[in-house]
């Protein structure tokens, strides 16, 4: 495929699977809604946000550097959102002394930075495994 021609189709498709990954998030949190939340100036739910673009996205470079055909990438893709709520649902069963969603909803950014953190942090870790 033409260099051109590929950039673009991975483009789209990468903001397909983001987009399909950030409405998947939203439906998932029960507490609060994700665009109000950032509409009214909610940083810590930004932070979290943020960290799960950049976690999908990572999986994709990944994905995109070392798979042979556009599918292997939507399918890595796919792959990573799963794996982020499967993340993110770890870290809340694992903070037993408060919920990350209460939590983010009342904009406790250290919070919103941990939720971050363990989003970029797996999208490396997954994105490396893609070989």
């Amino acid at each position: 495929m033409n260099a051109f021609i590929g950039t673009i189709v991975y483009f789209f498709i990468s903001i397909v699977i983001v987009l399909i990954g950030l409405f998947i998030f939203e439906n998932i949190t029960r507490k609060y809604k994700d665009y109000e939340e950032i509409k009214n100036g909610n940083v810590a739910v930004s932070l979290s946000v943020s960290g799960k673009i950049i976690g999908i996205c990572l999986i994709l470079a990944f994905a995109i550097y070392n798979s042979a055909h556009i599918y292997d990438t939507i399918i890595w893709g796919l792959v990573g959102v799963v794996l982020q709520m499967v993340a993110y649902v770890i870290v809340e069963l694992l903070t037993r002394t408060f919920s990350i969603e209460e939590q983010l909803k009342n904009n406790n950014i250290a919070v919103g930075i941990l939720s971050m953190s363990v989003s970029i942090g797996l999208g490396f870790v997954v994105g490396a495994s893609i070989t």
